[in-house]
């Protein structure tokens, strides 16, 4: 969302005002770990006295080998954050050795397989042994503690072995999306200097082949550091192998011991990186740290869902994005959870796969994204009408906004009115839930996040900084004290932390988020305000993209903006201008989405591409994308002064061609 959609606050709230109240459903209410009262106390509690709080968490939701001696110390103008302080463990054991006593015999995994049916699941001894057998063929091959090792494989049991066997040994994995391109994968290599990979020879995903090593090989080409690539065995295709740098993964697993000592970290030592996309064309690492995240994810996971010890957890994101960190490896094992994962598609090989997979594992929390929501919801209800639903108990929601439609479709046709829908506000850089309903506590309103978790304070700020308080307001939304699971640093770049998230609006972090807190005290969360898009819930910077579109020597200059879109939540839209002797066709728009396929992948390319004869730009050569932002939001009467533009006139062809583009797109 542009800074201008936060001008007329009054009716956004207004809006908001006029959602519908649902609330908390007796059954949810009369077994739920948080109620309302509980709620209120446990929020007081924290805020009032957070050390105390996070102190008595900590203890209660993780084994420690050695207490910490400070619950926390931070600087927001440095972006110093540190928690439990000479505090040691191991995540690893936290997620699997710990329940071995008690769950050995428990379901820990259930993994469903691209195809209907093709399905593994894994004990917690099972589980524990297979991480072991990684982490000791890790070290045969010299990886240490504090080394990096990229993982890029798809949706595969080896994925989470591959994450817990790098905690095991106190290496710091930075996971790659397998729908990244090999040269998005080399920049992410390259800036970690990451001395192994792991991935596949091979990667499914519905109907198509992703030729996995061969983009690893096209990486490789110019990233000195790997001295190890690790390969899974997805598929019966035979692929290169080079001498003295590639190993099958399971051959080298079945001659690997089970069992695999576990390295004790620091609370503050690194335990993993996770690119993700700001306002420059750089991706910046997120780096998260052992303790704090452990204890953030886990409390999360465990109050936000309701977790009883007999659930079947099914989280459909990918591990890819810190969703499937935090909400499909740590925080369900740290919990001794079930925790489903998926290979495949919601539409693979009809829009009723979700339904097929929760009927068949008899599911009873459910979390996903609005995209995928609103995919399988235009399909119509026949598809639903075929499952037996009756097992689920909690819906959740996560990425994007939910948009009030498929909340209610999601509410009445998969909750049948009896699951509360957790509809989460969080990033890649808060390592876990910060605003969310508590099923048994909250009721709810359709696309709103609703209240602070325990030991959250958001604050909204205006443009300026100044705090504006209140309920029935909006503006900028900032948290203005420090959690366990946020992040520490960007890897190799602590400079570019602080100007990111701390020195904006000084003493606070500023999410770069726009926000209504409505007047029940109620979080409605309305979308970016800096040049990051979120696109079915992954975050792409525009100047990403844009440095992307004109590699494709058919583009001089490119403007990148969000539209809204009905199934994305929010599209890709690119004004491009072509270079001298370029013509407008099919083929020039090929080419752009050719470029940022092969620079970033598959999912960034742009839905629509606009031809224009120039941007429009102050006097200085600025783009203001302020004007891209409004005709794209189709409030073509609304754009503002123009006059200050070195050529207003480019404006209305702008204008026009857009309304044809957008027009046809609807």
């Amino acid at each position: 969302m542009s800074t201008e959609a936060l001008h007329d606050p009054a009716a956004r709230v207004a809006s908001s005002e006029a959602q519908s109240l649902f609330p908390v459903p007796r059954s949810v209410r009369d077994s739920a770990q948080i109620t309302a009262a509980v709620y209120e106390q446990e929020y007081a509690r924290s805020i009032a006295d957070p050390n105390k709080f996070w102190s008595e968490k900590a203890e209660e939701f993780l084994e420690w080998e050695t207490r910490w001696n400070t619950v926390s110390e931070w600087d927001y103008s440095t972006g110093h954050v540190r928690w439990f302080l000479g505090g040691r463990l191991n995540a690893c054991v936290n997620c699997l050795d710990r329940h071995l006593p008690t769950r050995a015999d428990k379901t820990a995994l259930i993994w469903e397989g691209n195809e209907p049916g093709e399905v593994l699941s894994y004990t917690y001894q099972e589980l524990t042994e297979a991480v072991c057998r990684v982490a000791n063929v890790l070290k045969s091959v010299g990886v240490k503690r504090g080394d990096r090792v990229a993982i890029y494989l798809p949706m595969i049991p080896e994925l989470m072995f591959s994450m817990l066997a790098c905690a095991r040994i106190g290496a710091v994995h930075s996971v790659v999306f397998a729908g990244f391109s090999s040269e998005a994968l080399r920049d992410r290599i390259n800036d970690a200097q990451c001395a192994a990979v792991i991935t596949a020879n091979e990667g499914l995903r519905g109907g198509k082949t992703i030729p996995l090593k061969a983009m690893v090989d096209a990486a490789l080409t110019a990233a000195p550091s790997v001295h190890t690539v690790l390969v899974a065995r997805r598929t019966e295709t035979s692929v290169p192998m080079k001498m003295d740098r590639d190993l099958w993964l399971d051959d080298a697993m079945r001659r690997a011991p089970a069992d695999c000592g576990a390295e004790i970290m620091d609370a503050e030592d690194p335990l993993f990186i996770l690119y993700t996309s700001g306002s420059t064309g750089k991706p910046k690492g997120v780096m998260h740290t052992t303790g704090g995240y452990l204890l953030q994810a886990a409390i999360t996971h465990r109050y936000i869902f309701d977790l009883k010890e007999d659930d079947i957890y099914f989280c459909a994101a990918d591990c890819g994005w810190v969703t499937g960190h935090s909400y499909i490896v740590y925080g369900p094992l740290c919990n001794g959870a079930t925790t489903l994962m998926f290979e495949s598609l919601p539409t693979y090989p009809d829009a009723g796969r979700y339904w097929d997979v929760i009927d068949r594992h008899k599911v009873s929390i459910f979390y996903t994204a609005p995209t995928a929501i609103r995919t399988v919801a235009k399909e119509g209800d026949q598809l639903v009408d075929q499952y037996n639903l009756s097992s689920l108990r909690i819906l959740g929601s996560v990425g994007e906004p939910i948009n009030k439609d498929a909340w209610l479709w999601y509410y009445h046709r998969i909750g049948k009115g009896r699951c509360p829908i957790v509809d989460t506000w969080w990033q890649t850089e808060t390592g876990g839930i910060l605003i969310s309903p508590f099923p048994g506590a909250t009721d709810l309103k359709p696309g709103s996040a609703t209240k602070p978790f325990f030991g959250v304070s958001p604050v909204i700020v205006d443009e300026q900084g100044q705090v504006i308080t209140g309920n029935g307001v909006a503006g900028r939304l900032c948290i203005d004290r420090p959690w366990p699971g946020q992040a520490r640093t960007i890897y190799g770049d602590h400079k570019r932390f602080v100007d990111t998230y701390f020195s904006i609006y000084p003493g606070k972090y500023f999410t770069g988020d726009a926000c209504i807190r409505d007047q029940d005290g109620y979080y409605w969360i309305t979308g970016r305000v800096d040049d990051v898009l979120n696109v079915s819930g992954h975050r792409l910077g525009t100047a990403e993209i844009e440095s992307a579109i004109v590699q494709s020597e058919v583009v001089a200059e490119a403007a990148v903006v969000g539209y809204p879109h009905d199934l994305k939540g929010t599209g890709i839209y690119a004004f491009c201008i072509l270079k001298n002797g370029i013509e407008t066709s099919g083929q020039a728009r090929a080419a752009i989405k050719d470029a940022v396929r092969k620079h970033i992948g598959a999912f960034a390319a742009p839905d629509i591409i606009q031809f224009v004869p120039g941007l429009p730009k102050t006097r200085s050569g600025k783009i203001m994308r302020r004007i891209l932002r409004k005709i794209v939001e189709r409030e073509f009467d609304s754009l503002g002064d123009i006059s200050t533009l070195a050529d207003p006139s480019v404006v209305d062809v702008i204008k026009e061609q857009a309304k044809a583009l957008l027009s046809n797109a609807s």
